[in-house]
């Protein structure tokens, strides 16, 4: 597989307190790649490395296979558009001016690239309005656009969709997936929104505690993901001894559900044997495993340190 940005044991520490321990991450070129972790796991301080805003103390890392201490490491550089935590944009300028800045701080030689920019965020009706006048996700759009300018091949997006409406949050989406699609571009993305997240990337990397605990494929996680059937029963001290009689994995929820986890469980079979036991069946319902029950139980077992 081609990887078109890796990091090699980043560490990283402020005074004492250490917030990256060898960071390990592998980007597939033309993934979306989700990074998922709690608050303060390490997330925006990996993405400020990768984007050249700080240093690492230790480790190295590489954009399209240049080595971040070679001296070429700036021009490679050029290729990543980026969003670290707010959008840096004027208020006081139009969208078309923010991106007319953007385009002179870059060396661009023409503006022809503005009037597409706004159009492929949404904002190309703003007009003369200035950006401090836009909703919070016309900032974030505006933001993305900027990232945009000089068409890199990789854009990093620190918590893009984080404050959104829901309306929003759908246009960020969908402008994500066609950028990828239709540009080929590479997307590093952070979210708490872990259930939207789901929805656009194809990549994932778990972040605890400054360390790197499992990366994965989306065709993969959904391998993985357990399936259950859930079922509510007229004696649950019987279903129990039918269950461990069977040697089937269950768990008990709060209102005596009991969760069966098996992938090749039929429920009509289910309730049929449980009839037989003298167990009537009142509610039946099958689920699988979320990207979020995913990430809580990879952190509380503590299981696929330094898994790729």
């Amino acid at each position: 597989m081609e990887y078109i940005l890796t990091t090699d044991n980043i560490c990283k520490s402020y005074g004492k307190a250490q917030v990256l321990k060898d960071v390990s991450l592998h980007i597939p070129k033309g993934a979306i790649y989700g990074l998922i972790g709690k608050n303060g796991a390490g997330k925006t301080t990996i993405m400020r490395i990768i984007s050249g805003l700080q240093r690492p103390n230790s480790g190295s890392y590489a954009v399209f296979g240049v080595q971040n201490d070679d001296i070429i490491i700036n021009n490679m550089r050029r290729r990543v558009g980026a969003i670290i935590e707010n959008p840096a944009i004027y208020k006081d300028l139009s969208a078309y001016d923010n991106l007319k800045v953007q385009c002179m701080n870059l060396g661009l030689p023409s503006y022809e690239i503005i009037d597409e920019l706004l159009k492929t965020v949404g904002l190309e009706n703003t007009g003369k309005k200035t950006a401090g006048k836009f909703s919070l996700g016309m900032k974030q759009r505006l933001g993305i656009a900027i990232a945009l300018c000089g068409s890199p091949d990789i854009l990093i997006l620190d918590e893009p969709i984080n404050g959104l409406d829901p309306q929003g949050i759908i246009e960020i989406r969908e402008m994500l997936l066609d950028l990828n699609k239709t540009k080929g571009t590479t997307i590093l993305i952070s979210s708490h929104l872990l259930d939207e997240l789901s929805r656009v990337a194809d990549n994932y990397g778990f972040i605890e505690n400054g360390k790197i605990i499992k990366e994965i494929s989306k065709e993969d996680l959904e391998k993985s993901l357990r399936k259950s059937t859930s079922i509510k029963v007229s004696d649950i001290d019987k279903t129990i001894t039918f269950l461990d009689g069977k040697g089937l994995e269950y768990e008990i929820g709060k209102d005596n559900d009991i969760s069966i986890f098996a992938d090749d469980l039929i429920p009509s079979d289910l309730v049929v044997d449980l009839a037989g036991k003298g167990i009537t069946v009142t509610n039946i319902s099958q689920n699988e495993e979320t990207l979020e029950s995913y990430f809580m139980n990879l952190i509380s077992d503590g299981k696929g340190e330094g898994n790729v």
